[in-house]
């Protein structure tokens, strides 16, 4: 948080010559976060930053975790004074009057505030370790994945090994586990370059089709974003290597030689899959970053890639169930009409459905990324009255009113701001009896967090009132003098307003 530091003074004529900022809305926020994240999909893992995240895992891809913008729990009751009642003061003052995560799929989405490390975010899951620092959560769509996986390995296990019996949903059971390890592994490699890049990562979650690492940050350059997104698939190709070599020196026609051997295929499978060039896999995180390096523009590579990834999406929904029902996937040739043609149609219109679902995302999150700088406190401040905590709330109003100013800073005899006075809460005091409420009894103390330098912008705004969610911010300068106030539904306002500008 940029802490501006000091109390500041009112000027004599009782406001601080500052003009009004952005739309009044009233309400309480949550604080403001962007993300997105983008997962990964199916059987690997992607990584997923809170900037552009790239997708990509084998398996099957999943939707990318949309981006939040700042959430103000809106006061239906219109305001009664000018105070309240001016949502947009000062048009063309500030661009963002008229006006901000991954993600990507694999490694990160939109920018996204980062939370305190190792703390459970929404819908987490459960919480199974912090390798690096980094928390890992099991979604509990992972255990009906583990099932389904235990299911149709235990009907191969029958075939190949017939006198397991019941047994082989055990060892279904243990290759369900192993091959989710080895998804792990896959986004712990992501991770581990994005750590190695100085790029947070909010935590790892292993989930429906695949795993996803939540990266805070975007890469820097085009070459750091394509060596964290080639990291993913290499391990696993890695790995299906070392699989490989360990088949060869056991039986075949074994437990171990068997789960060995799926081990095997489903690793090479699960690279294969995440080289795929469109968003939101790890090649589509690739491939942005190779037309990033030649156009020298992000959002170009972001375009490509996802338009790349809508194709793609087509393919596996109209291409997967037609490849299966010939057998050149090396089964066997299906009926049309089949179980298995339904079953293999329904798998294909989930994957197509999230690798579609988790390009728009990136492309969102680029669009995002490009208007977030236009988010500055300076510009979205509210010209701000100071008054004393004695003060009655009609003449508080009345001041406000005179000098068109938005917002109201209670000060204490020496001119030192003490608390900001609620918007909600003087939108609530009926008119006849206002000259009766002090404003005291409708502010907020200003805390720490609750004030904030007038030059902060883009993430690092957001990431500030992340960390001290507030309805009002008591704005300064370097000196200590006072700005305004800040409303984080004016925040919240101007970042979707951003998010819905075309690029």
């Amino acid at each position: 948080m940029d802490e501006s530091g000091g109390s500041g003074r009112p000027r004599s004529d009782g406001t601080d010559g500052r003009r009004p900022g952005a739309a009044a809305d009233s309400g309480h926020p949550e604080s403001p976060r962007p993300v997105d994240t983008a997962p990964d999909t199916a059987g690997a893992g992607g990584t997923e930053d809170t900037a552009p995240a790239r997708t990509g895992d084998a398996t099957t891809p999943q939707a990318p975790e949309p981006v939040e913008a700042p959430r103000p729990a809106a006061d239906p009751a219109p305001p009664a004074d000018r105070l309240t009642k001016t949502p947009h003061d000062t048009p063309g003052k500030s661009p963002h009057d008229t006006h901000p995560e991954f993600a990507h799929a694999t490694h990160g989405p939109a920018p996204k505030p980062t939370p305190p490390q190792g703390k459970k975010g929404p819908g987490g899951g459960l919480l199974m370790g912090r390798p690096f620092g980094v928390p890992v959560y099991v979604a509990p769509s992972w255990f009906l994945v583990a099932a389904l996986i235990t299911w149709v390995f235990g009907g191969q296990l029958d075939r190949v090994l017939p006198e397991l019996g019941a047994a082989r949903y055990l060892v279904s059971l243990f290759f369900a586990v192993a091959f989710y390890a080895s998804v792990l592994v896959h986004e712990l490699a992501h991770t581990v370059v994005a750590l190695r890049y100085k790029l947070p990562v909010r935590r790892i979650q292993l989930q429906f089709f695949g795993g996803v690492s939540e990266i805070e940050k975007e890469s820097e350059t085009p070459g750091r974003e394509f060596v964290l997104a080639f990291v993913g698939p290499l391990l696993s190709l890695v790995l299906s290597g070392v699989f490989y070599g360990a088949m060869r020196l056991v039986e075949p026609g074994t437990v171990p030689g068997v789960l060995l051997a799926g081990l095997m295929i489903s690793n090479l499978i699960v690279a294969a899959f995440n080289l795929l060039p469109g968003l939101p896999l790890d090649g589509g995180r690739m491939l942005r970053a190779v037309v990033w390096k030649i156009t020298g523009k992000p959002m170009s590579g972001t375009i490509a890639a996802a338009w790349v990834g809508r194709a793609l999406a087509i393919s596996v929904l109209i291409g997967l169930p037609l490849l299966n029902q010939s057998g050149a996937l090396g089964g066997e040739a299906q009926d049309i009409g089949g179980m298995d043609t339904v079953t293999d149609a329904l798998l294909a219109a989930i994957l197509a459905a999230i690798i579609w679902t988790g390009a728009g995302n990136s492309l969102r999150m680029a669009r995002l990324r490009e208007h977030l700088p236009e988010l500055r406190a300076r510009a979205l401040t509210r010209r701000a009255v100071p008054v004393e905590s004695n003060t009655p709330l009609s003449e508080a109003l009345r001041r406000a009113n005179d000098s068109g100013a938005r917002a109201l800073v209670v000060v204490d005899a020496d001119g030192d701001p003490m608390s900001v006075v609620r918007e909600a809460a003087i939108v609530g005091v009926p008119e006849h009896r206002r000259p009766w409420v002090t404003v005291s009894g409708l502010a907020q103390d200003i805390t720490e967090g609750m004030r904030i330098s007038a030059e902060l912008a883009g993430e690092e705004l957001l990431d500030t009132l992340r960390a001290t969610p507030a309805t009002e911010y008591l704005v300064v300068e370097a000196s200590g003098e006072i700005y305004g106030v800040l409303s984080a539904a004016d925040v919240e306002r101007a970042f979707v307003k951003a998010m819905a500008r075309p690029s």
